[in-house]
């Protein structure tokens, strides 16, 4: 019986990509602009924040790109794993980025600098505006895509952290406390450090072909054990092909040595269902196969 092995077709996110980082890239111009003339560490902090968000976004968006080319001869299983270094390497940067901002807010305490409050609180009300448009173009799909999520958890960040420096900004009009600046800039690094931590660490996971968040390999084991005619298991690996995509392969032992389609493509069915494995490999072997393979492996050690 023949069955297809067609999968999934990377999502295109082209337009989202554009849109938010055109709107991103004016706003950290004017950001940043605004930023120095005054005198805002917040503003500056943000900035920064912004001009890292633009190249995760330019990272993100080249990543779907390739994963959705098809695979050759000598990248057998395309460019899919650009999504997990693109998420990886966009939260790097952010954390990089976050730690030479809190180094200079803390200087800042000492010497507090005169801000302009007024430009302050209308620069960051635009961000607030730009953040959340771009945010809410990944919105749907965030769930689905580590790589997408480092994008919407990048834009949902800047939103809240402009709200935050528009809060500053009222608070030192109000008043006259400079020192709110760089109180607010460390806030905002220990909101953004909260947020990015939890990609940071599942697209590091992932690059170390660590088994996917959500998965139990204990839990695949015994759902493969219980499918009928199976008798035993061994070399089971799970591990991530993209940000969207999820491999297996295992060596099943069943007490029939009769080669069943049937059972494969149903196994294959529940597999992606049950644990959204859409990539299981299958070896199927007899007792004696099995134990063959066992004693290859314990001559290798």
């Amino acid at each position: 019986m023949e069955h297809s092995h067609q999968h999934p077709t990377p999502k295109n996110y082209s337009l989202a990509f554009g849109i938010g980082t055109a709107l991103n890239v004016i706003f950290v111009i004017v950001e940043a602009t605004f930023g120095f003339l005054s005198n805002s560490l917040a503003l500056i902090a943000d900035a920064g924040h912004n001009l890292g968000d633009v190249l995760a976004l330019l990272l993100a968006w080249g990543a779907t790109y390739l994963a959705q080319r098809k695979p050759t001869n000598t990248k057998t299983y395309g460019l899919r794993r650009g999504t997990i270094l693109a998420a990886f390497i966009s939260s790097l940067i952010l954390l990089m980025t976050m730690s030479i901002v809190a180094w200079e807010a803390l200087g800042r305490f000492s010497i507090p600098s005169e801000v302009n409050s007024m430009t302050i609180i209308i620069v960051a009300a635009i961000g607030v505006v730009i953040n959340t448009a771009t945010a809410l173009l990944f919105l749907t799909s965030q769930h689905d895509d580590l790589n997408i999520k480092a994008a919407f958890i990048h834009m949902a960040a800047d939103a809240g952290v402009s709200l935050g420096v528009v809060i500053a900004g009222i608070a030192i009009m109000l008043t006259g406390l400079f020192w709110i600046d760089p109180a607010i800039s460390l806030l905002i690094v220990i909101v953004i450090v909260i947020s990015t931590w939890g990609v940071f660490r599942d697209s590091f996971n992932l690059a170390m072909d660590g088994v996917p968040k959500g998965i139990d390999v204990e839990e695949v084991r015994s759902f493969i054990l219980q499918q009928d005619g199976i008798t035993a298991i061994h070399d089971l690996h799970v591990w991530a092909m993209s940000t969207t995509q999820v491999a297996l392969t295992a060596h099943i032992v069943r007490d029939t040595t009769n080669l069943d389609d049937q059972f494969l493509q149903q196994l294959s069915s529940e597999l992606q269902n049950k644990f959204g494995i859409i990539h299981p490999t299958i070896q199927i072997e007899s007792g004696k196969n099995a134990h063959l393979c066992d004693q290859a492996h314990l001559d290798s050690v």
